[in-house]
């Protein structure tokens, strides 16, 4: 009942998501997750979806994050309608550039006594929690605390001005309220309740002018008409704190839903990249080069998924539709979309699963569309851009490998002797394959390929068969020397069609100089 009355208000509420990376480095699979829920989300209930750059932590900024995230959400389909490049009513989109915005909210708190001002020093807090720590408790400013640090809720207003005019610095902390239960909801995880004695008074401008991400997050949700917050499932400990801002501002609350972590190939804890490097596969979705370190991690684009398919990996972990299906295209994607349906546990990430849906996605191309995908690797490989003839050539290489295939790039793998003779034979191929009579065979085959005038598949195969159950041979001591000469190993497509691909004159080359050579 109360998923049915949930979706009556989506469809009638004005829908406005966002999603608000920080540029403090390369964009995770899980933070691109996160982009697509919201998106999804935004075009089934024909909202708007909003980018907004969260780079208040100048400590943490990283030159060309922020570059990465646009080009990332371009890259997987994620459109965007407002944000840094996409005008709209609400911006700066910035965080940095709304300093003022945030001052102005700051004050307000501090003039109804929902925040105030600290003035305690690193130094002096950790001392604080060394003694905590040496009676084995856990330090927390707030209200058993508080009173007695230095801060202005036992300074005067003359001593506090005075500390503020000399420059002193200080933080401005949110004054959590005492004994208050906090009861909260999420589309997803349902009603919880915390108890505000649990919390501690967190920080809301830093030193440096900037507000943490508490402050600014809402000031910016509630100034940009956001209606769902749909985040990541770490910022599940932050919604009591969020609450009580709201309820400090007399706000009205936006609807919440934390999406579960994705968790190691192993099941147990968050994906990180150290994950991807171990196990060998990207946890970003576009290669990124750590400029204090030279290293390079690698992205999903450049190992060869396709959008789509990377689109489609990411949906399903964590969202299941309520049915078998399992792979979509985007426009599928938002058809099938229901927040209600996410999972509140984690979902393990599969690599193998990950290359799974990338095949899938690659036979529902075109032979057209992977060709036009395949030819630059042509290209490069053969070192000469195919012509007419060529092309249709290709096709239907391409047409005979794909099934095989995962990604473009093994069409040149799986099929590279369609276009080169093997210059070496697999060893375990050959010691398998070329006993000791099987040169003599291979010339009787010549001979009789030689005399096949129209040298098609079909034909090949009816008079090759026909001589080898006329000689009484096994079928393996012919066919498998024969795969070897032409492929260089014992894998390949059918044999009468590579054949007929390849042309009786070079057919014959090949065998000939196996012959010579084994």
């Amino acid at each position: 009942m109360l998923t049915f009355v949930w979706k009556i208000f989506a469809m009638t509420k004005n829908i406005r998501v966002r999603f608000a990376p920080s540029p403090t480095g390369p964009l995770h699979m899980g933070g691109v997750r996160t982009a697509l829920f919201n998106y999804l989300f935004a075009r089934k209930n024909n909202g708007t979806m909003i980018l907004r750059i969260e780079d208040t932590d100048q400590n943490r900024f990283v030159d060309g994050a922020e570059e990465y995230i646009k080009k990332s959400l371009a890259w997987t389909g994620i459109k965007i309608d407002e944000g840094v490049d996409n005008k709209g009513n609400f911006g700066p989109y910035r965080q940095s550039e709304r300093k003022e915005i945030y001052q102005k909210y700051i004050q307000q708190l501090l003039d109804n006594g929902k925040a105030y001002y600290a003035f305690d020093t690193p130094d002096e807090l950790d001392k604080i929690r060394k003694e905590y720590e040496n009676r084995k408790d856990v330090f927390m400013y707030n209200s058993t605390t508080r009173n007695r640090l230095n801060n202005s809720l036992n300074l005067t207003k003359q001593e506090v001005e005075k500390k503020i005019k000399s420059g002193e610095k200080y933080v401005i902390r949110f004054k959590i309220p005492e004994n208050k239960i906090i009861k909260l909801k999420d589309i997803i995880r349902g009603e919880m309740e915390v108890n505000s004695n649990t919390l501690d008074d967190k920080v809301l401008m830093k030193s440096d002018g900037l507000p943490t991400y508490h402050l600014a997050n809402i000031v910016d949700d509630h100034l940009m008409e956001i209606s769902h917050v749909i985040r990541g499932e770490e910022w599940l400990p932050s919604l009591p704190l969020h609450y009580l801002l709201y309820d400090a501002f007399g706000w009205q609350k936006p609807e919440f839903a934390h999406l579960p972590l994705i968790l190691k190939p192993v099941g147990k804890g968050k994906l990180s990249k150290r994950d991807g490097a171990k196990f060998g596969f990207p946890v970003f979705p576009m290669e990124w080069k750590d400029e204090n370190s030279g290293e390079i991690y690698a992205g999903y684009k450049e190992e060869g998924y396709f959008p789509e398919s990377f689109v489609n990996i990411l949906a399903l972990l964590g969202w299941n539709p309520g049915t078998d299906k399992e792979v979509f295209s985007m426009n599928e994607l938002i058809v099938a979309f229901d927040l209600t349906k996410v999972n509140k546990s984690g979902a393990k990430f599969d690599p193998e699963k990950a290359k799974w849906f990338q095949h899938q996605h690659l036979q529902r191309k075109s032979t057209d569309e992977l060709l036009e995908l395949f030819v630059p690797i042509l290209e490069e490989k053969t070192g000469k851009k195919p012509n007419t003839k060529d092309l249709d050539y290709t096709r239907k290489v391409i047409e005979l490998l794909k099934e095989r295939a995962t990604f473009v790039k093994d069409f040149w793998e799986l099929g590279q002797f369609f276009y080169q003779a093997p210059e070496t034979y697999d060893k375990k191929a050959m010691k398998k394959a070329w006993k000791e009579n099987t040169a003599e065979l291979m010339k009787e085959v010549v001979k009789l390929l030689e005399n096949i005038n129209d040298f098609e598949a079909k034909n090949i195969k009816e008079k090759l068969s026909e001589w080898i159950n006329n000689r009484e041979i096994g079928f393996g001591k012919v066919m498998q020397p024969l795969r070897l000469a032409l492929v260089g190993s014992l894998k390949g497509p059918d044999l009468f069609e590579i054949m007929e691909m390849l042309g009786k004159t070079e057919v014959l080359k090949r065998i000939e100089r196996l012959i010579i050579n084994a």
